[in-house]
């Protein structure tokens, strides 16, 4: 699932080397926090959080159905 996330947020971005994604586990799922340079935010967030949540789709989509929440944050 991080590598899928990584795939995405490159082809988005003008700094892909500075495309980071942690994972954590907590009590409401998996949470993937995706770091981004700060000029590159708004590409990974799109107009009015469009990319943002198709991006949330595409990974909740890609995980396995007996599986925990997945989160996906984004960070600058």
């Amino acid at each position: 699932m991080k590598e899928l996330i990584l795939v995405i947020a490159r082809a988005l971005v003008d700094h892909p080397e500075e495309v980071r994604v942690d994972m954590r586990e907590e009590p409401r799922g998996t949470v993937y926090s995706l770091s981004v340079h700060p000029e590159d935010i708004g590409k990974v967030i799109g107009k009015q959080g469009r990319i943002a949540k198709a991006l949330r789709t595409v990974v909740s989509s890609a995980a396995p159905k007996d599986r925990r929440r997945i989160i996906v944050d984004i960070v600058s």
